[in-house]
Order: structure tokens, then sequence, then C-alpha cells
């Protein structure tokens, strides 16, 4: 580590961006921070609030730390990461610091719900989880009564007119970080030029519009790892936060309620006892997990009995094969896994969302040159691993939802549709549906 600060590498994301990411700290169980929002790793090591609580992560962690996408020393791009994007970043990061498991400590709703997405899907790689900061989405809704108004957040113009802006550093480091430094003129012009260093004002306004939407609230029930949720700092902070903690099983709920945004701001030592607390009370051991979040796709061939009728058996085992080996052919490109086949369709599990849609219109549009019309559907939820088959309420779903699928057309629940926001997928509505067996009643939405 040379003047204090650690050592800087790129791991390389699926899609080929490039991650900067540190690795420090003497501790032999690792811990990945994934910050809130925007972040430099070599300017943030230049504020002693950080510094001395990175230290004193690092006596007792080997501590993982990098820029997302878009910001800092990590590659700059087109389009704003969502949540699925942010998710395999932390994978490939864990990847290329040769980490099998850690605990994962996330900031807010943008690095706390791409954590907590990623322990639902990959509880196997996750020993714990610390969500600072709780928020599961960053707007107020009917339902979740927290957050932004969006006309309050259309009204904020940090990214247009004064972002980094030298002579607004105290209200800076109020709005984005909290009180506790904000009076101190040494830490304001640390914080302007990190805001500048961090990101441009144009990826700034890009990235808010998109994570404003982010809602990971139905990823909340299949998160099975020991969990302690942090409120923010917030005055509604504790009763948001108690509310996220009872969705998650097993979680706890912190009774500190932090002056700051960062836990690297306010009174470190009760943060980090915070911490520290629970990681001692939970049991951390390798185990098992029979249960995952996972997003299920189910294809069918529409009209397949009078089709082979028609060209008759021999013709239409042909197509069916030909039909497989295309499936298959998406399966790998889009990292879905092959559950099984029915008699003229596939069942098959994606870990991330969006992925799984994208697979989907493949498949549709694919078929169409050998003639035949296939439906698809999708659901993201909790599945049960079942000796190489999956079952769960989520799989019935997934099944029911295919099933009122039109040929050609590819339904999606509203789970998956608040999964996938900033992947580029468009959907248009299909109305509120009674699906058979399952309780309540679900929107659909077909993928434009």
């Amino acid at each position: 580590m040379e003047s204090g600060i650690p050592r800087t590498r790129y791991a390389k994301a699926a899609d080929g961006t490039h991650l900067a990411y540190q690795v420090f700290g003497a501790g032999e169980e690792d811990l990945l921070y994934v910050s809130g929002g925007y972040s430099h790793l070599d300017v943030v090591w230049e504020f002693s609030p950080y510094a001395r609580f990175m230290r004193r992560l690092g006596d007792r962690f080997r501590v993982i730390t990098f820029d997302k996408r878009g910001t800092g020393l990590s590659d700059r791009i087109v389009r704003v990461p969502d949540l699925e994007t942010l998710m395999d970043d932390v994978r490939a990061v864990l990847d290329a610091a040769g980490s099998q498991r850690a605990v994962l400590l996330g900031l807010g709703p943008t690095g706390g719900g791409a954590c907590a997405v990623f322990a639902a899907s990959f509880p196997e790689r996750t020993c714990a989880f610390i969500w600072w900061g709780a928020e599961a989405r960053w707007v107020w809704a009917p339902d979740y009564p927290w957050g932004d108004r969006e006309e309050d957040i259309a009204e904020e113009d940090w990214a247009e007119e004064d972002w980094g802006d030298d002579e607004r550093g105290g209200e800076l480091l109020r709005s984005l970080a909290g009180p506790s430094s904000a009076d101190d003129p040494e830490a304001q012009r640390w914080f302007t030029r990190f805001l500048r260093y961090a990101a441009g004002p144009g990826d700034v306004e890009k990235m808010d519009r998109l994570w404003s939407a982010l809602d990971v609230r139905s990823a909340l029930p299949a998160v099975h790892v020991p969990t302690l949720c942090v409120p923010s700092h917030l005055p509604e902070g504790p009763e948001e936060t108690a509310w996220i903690a009872g969705q998650i099983p097993g979680a706890v709920c912190a009774a500190l309620h932090p002056t700051d945004y960062p836990p690297w701001l306010g009174d470190l030592n009760a943060n980090l006892r915070v911490i520290e607390d629970f990681l001692e009370s939970v049991q951390r051991e390798e185990k098992e997990f029979d249960r995952v979040l996972a997003t299920v796709l189910f294809t069918d061939v529409v009209g397949s009995t009078d089709r082979a009728a028609a060209v008759g058996d021999r013709a239409w085992r042909g197509l069916v094969d030909r039909h497989d080996a295309v499936i298959r052919g998406l399966l790998a490109r889009y990292r879905g896994n092959e559950v099984k086949t029915t008699s003229d369709g596939f069942l098959a599990t994606f870990d991330g969302p969006a992925r799984a849609v994208k697979c989907a219109e493949g498949i549709c549009h694919a078929m169409r040159p050998l003639g035949l019309e296939v439906r698809a559907g999708c659901h993201c939820g909790e599945i049960e691993l079942l000796d190489g088959d999956v079952g769960g309420l989520a799989v019935h779903i997934a099944a029911r939802v295919a099933a009122l699928a039109g040929p050609g057309e590819v339904l999606v629940s509203s789970t998956v549709k608040d999964l996938v926001i900033g992947s580029g997928l468009a959907f248009s509505e299909r109305g509120e549906h009674e699906l058979k067996g399952v309780p309540g009643s679900w929107r659909l939405y077909a993928a434009a």
C-alpha cells in the first residue's frame, strides 16, 4: 500500500467493462464494501474518516471495494447499469479478487439493493449481509410510504449546475452525505473534489434518473443469509428499516440510528461496533442452500399438435430437434440453466431477469423462420432446488404466465418488470389476471 492508498487493479465484467477494485487488510474473512452511489477509489482515501474506518475493517477482514461502472476509476459507459448488471459486477469483482465467499456491506438502495439481490441469488457466496442505510426503493409509493417524492427529485439540480461546486461544498456534503462534517471547511473542499472525480454532471443525472426507479422489495423474502439492516440517517430511517427487516427471514434491525449516510461519517466507533457485534453473533459456516432467487422461463410451441399432424412424424421430429438446438444455443448465450424439456417446450432458470426476458425474445424471434410460433412466460421469485429439477410457487407462477401468452409473445410478471428497470427492455400492460392455483391477482406485461 503506497502512501496509504491500496493498489488498484481491474476486473473485467462479462460484457468487457473494466471495474477498478482494491483489496487490503489482514483478516482471513473477506468483506466486500459496495458504495451507495458514486465513488473514486483513490480520492476517497484522502479523507481521514474514510481511511480510519477502512483500516479498522482491514484489521479484521480482507476488504474488497470497487468503483461501479461509470464512476471513479472504472470504465465510463454509455448505458447506466441496471440492478442485474450491478449484481453481475459484484460477482466479477469477487472472482477477480479470488473471493469465494464474503460478507457483503452495501449502502443505500443502490449498493445495498445490489447486495440483497446477490445474496438471494448466490447465498453460497455470501457469508452475511449488512445493509447500511437500508432502503428498498428510493422513491415514495402508495405501498411504500418512505423515500423522496418524484416531484422533489425533479427539483434537485445538483448535477446540472452545482455538482462539485466549491462554493456549495457544505450544502452538498450535508445533502448527499450527512451533517456531521458539513461545517468543516477541509471536509467541504475534499467532498467537492471527490464528486468531480467520481462522476461528471451528465453521468450523475442519468444514474440518478435510473437508480431512483429501482425497487428490490420482491427479492427480500428470498434472502436467507444472516442479515443486519441499519437505518438510514433520515428521520424515517428506523421505521423504514424495521419494515425491510421484517421482509427478510431472520434479519436483525439495528438499534443504531446513524447521523450520516455512509458508515465512515459520524460516530465511527459506534458504527463499527454495530458491524462487529452482529458478525460475532451469527454463524457463517459454509452450507448448502436449497432455495435461491431465480427467474423462471417457460416456453411452449403454439399449436404443436396440429403442426405435427400436418407435417408428419418424421418432419416434426426434425423440427423439434432444430427447435431444441436453437433454444439451447440461446440459453448458453444468456447464461440460462436448462432444467428440463417438455413435449414441445423448455423450463429454464436464470440468475438475472433481464437475461431471461432477452433470451425469451430471442427464442420467439428465432422460431419464426422454422415456421413455429412460441409463447413464453417469465417470473422472478424464490425457487426450490430439487436434485436436477426446480419447484416452488415461483415455478407455478411462471408456468401460468406462459400459458396466458399469445403466439410469439413474451409475458412477464410485475416482479420481473420491476427488477429490469434500466435494462433497455420495454413492456406494454396486459392487465390483471387470476392465475390458477396462485393467490391474489397478478399484473402482467408483454415484452415489446
